[in-house]
């Protein structure tokens, strides 16, 4: 596709450093970008803003503050309203301008966060004490806040913007010496550190940015941050943006460029974010597009990528557009006088792709109604824990509004759990997905290692499969096990075929789990007492008309579906089932099925 940006250019962003990051008048050398900033402002868009502000400021009006007897943990639902609230009482447009009564709402909300600040500037977040980049996510509402009261000439107003920059300036410090838990924090506490710059110049704010940068931005070929996660590249893409326009770098604009590209892959056409290869708690999660809405607009003004224009008109045509942009928004237009602009007329988009993710071991194909994702990139071993991939669906697939939410295969060798698979071959238009797990028994101690009194080492045992005061490290493995499972899929127009073989010990129990929308009527499956369905033979399907989704054929030789989570799960009483219809296909080792979905 036109304008992405080379291999060569990848390896350059992906070790990006204070030499490349922070030139401050840099012409960009490509054609990806350009200037629309001098365009016409979106007065619909505005004054849809403008209304939607307004009603959640009435709705803010109507709730009392938090009782000052309790203690927060939480403060971004403050600093949100803070900065709802400003926007209104700022803009001549809105019926609450220059409004006494959210003046003094203002004022009271500002005096809980002067309140609850840490004489070092933070403030708490759930568990996370005296936290920089959770203080820095609040400075995200507060600055700009502080910009439109700033621009705002109104006298009795004076109050409140020393208020706001006590708090700021408080801040200032934790964001100049403190430090971060996870990759997107030190971005974040950039952009904290940029807006408070661009309000109160200090030379020690560019100098905390420049020690942070320095230690590059990772993005690999993929397009992905460091933490793989819809939920972070939207953060990482907003604090990148505030840096290139408040410092004037606008080279951190190629990174956001190549993220947001990844994430036009990763969108359903109902704005559903494909997060399973996510390393963090969105991996697990049901994400919305809208995250992204800001971002894709300020770039869709600022590039000539026809990608962008297409996912700002598609998030502005989803229902949940209201609720997420139009009625909290408005202040980061004000600030923003970019965002304001009109958006390049839409250009026409390819949306039939099949484009595969190397690195992150994910495929995602779509063809018209069709949409599916394959992905088989677990970080190995598996283990459950933020910043490792761990969800276990391994493919997913739509036909309009029938939806199979996920695949998963499951055996009760040694209670290891879902397959997992060691990455993804591509052969033409055939994806092979493989595990091996393998299972110990352990022999005596030798003489050397015994003790009489039996203390030994407590360990991990070589497997991964629990810990106790065995000394494994000592012991010689035997009557090892070893299961292997391969999965073939061919895709042929958005017709799948596959091949499932699971070969290791006999008798194995294998279960292959799909997972339907919930309230889906499911077809030509036989359903049992705890409302799971079996497809014994034949085809099932899913949905009518056009939308119809059908699978199989079927093959049922055991009924023992529960406990498919591995034992890490299981010892827990956890699970990782979700809702929805649950349709299952079983058999024992040595396994050996063909279905197809289409």
């Amino acid at each position: 596709m036109k304008n992405q940006i080379s291999r060569g250019e990848f390896i350059r962003l992906s070790s990006l450093t204070l030499a490349g990051a922070l030139v401050s008048n840099a012409v960009f050398a490509n054609d990806l970008f350009l200037n629309n900033t001098t365009g016409k402002e979106d007065l619909e868009l505005l004054k849809k803003l403008i209304v939607n502000n307004d009603a959640k400021v009435k709705s803010l009006l109507s709730k009392a503050l938090p009782d000052p007897a309790v203690r927060l943990s939480s403060f971004r639902g403050i600093a949100s309203s803070i900065t709802i609230m400003t926007a209104s009482l700022s803009n001549s447009g809105s019926e609450y301008y220059k409004s006494v009564l959210l003046t003094e709402k203002i004022n009271e909300s500002i005096d809980i966060l002067l309140k609850e600040q840490y004489s070092d500037g933070t403030l708490d977040a759930g568990g996370n004490r005296q936290s920089p980049p959770d203080t820095a996510f609040i400075l995200e509402y507060i600055c700009p806040a502080a910009v439109l009261l700033k621009n705002h000439k109104q006298n009795d107003l004076a109050p409140l913007k020393d208020k706001l920059k006590k708090f700021i300036l408080n801040a200032g410090e934790a964001m100049i010496t403190g430090g971060v838990h996870t990759p997107n924090h030190r971005w974040v506490i950039c952009a904290a550190l940029a807006n408070i710059n661009a309000l109160y110049p200090d030379v020690r704010y560019v100098s905390r940015i420049d020690e942070w940068l320095a230690e590059g931005i990772y993005m690999n070929e993929d397009g992905h941050y460091a933490e793989r996660s819809g939920i972070y590249s939207a953060v990482i893409d907003k604090a990148l943006i505030t840096m290139a326009r408040l410092l004037n770098r606008p080279k951190l604009l190629e990174i956001v460029h190549k993220n947001l590209t990844t994430y036009f892959y990763y969108t359903e056409t109902n704005g559903d974010l494909v997060t399973v290869d996510s390393k963090r708690q969105d991996q697990f999660m049901s994400l919305k597009v809208t995250n992204f809405y800001l971002q894709y607009r300020y770039m869709a003004i600022k590039t000539n990528n026809a990608m962008f224009p297409y996912m700002v008109n598609l998030i502005e045509k989803l229902p949940e557009f209201t609720n997420d942009i139009l009625s909290n928004s408005l202040a980061f237009f004000l600030e923003n006088e970019v965002l304001r602009k009109q958006i390049p007329i839409e250009s026409k988009v390819e949306n039939d792709f099949e484009k595969f993710f190397a690195i992150s071991n994910l495929a995602r194909i779509r063809r018209g109604k069709t949409s599916l994702t394959l992905f088989g990139g677990n970080d190995q071993p598996v283990q459950i824990v933020s910043g490792r991939s761990s969800n276990p669906n391994f493919l997913m697939y739509r036909r309009g509004d029938s939806i199979l939410k996920y695949m998963r295969l499951s055996t009760s060798f040694f209670r290891m759990g879902y397959f997992s698979s060691d990455g993804i071959v591509k052969e033409g238009n055939k994806y092979i997905l493989k595990e091996t797990k393998e299972a110990d028994y352990y022999q005596p101690l030798a003489q050397e290692f015994r003790k009489a009194d039996g203390d030994y080492k407590l360990s991990e045992s070589p497997d991964g499969r629990f810990w106790n005061k065995m000394d494994f490290d000592s012991r010689t493995k035997s009557n090892v096990k070893k299961q292997t499972t391969t999965i073939e899929i061919t895709e042929d127009n958005g017709a799948l075929s596959l091949e499932f073989k699971v070969e290791g010990p006999p008798n194995v129990e294998v279960t292959i789990e799909m997972c339907f929308n919930e309230g889906s009527s499911i077809m030509g499956a036989v359903q049992d007492e705890k409302k799971n369905y079996f497809l014994k033979s034949g085809f099932g399907a899913l949905g009518t008309g056009e939308d119809k989704i059908q699978f199989g054929p079927g093959k049922c030789e055991h009924l023992n579906v529960e406990n498919l989570d591995s034992e890490e799960y299981t010892y827990h009483q956890g699970s990782l089932r979700t809702i929805g219809e649950h349709v299952y296909i079983t058999g024992f080792t040595p396994f050996y099925h063909k279905m197809n979905i289409y």
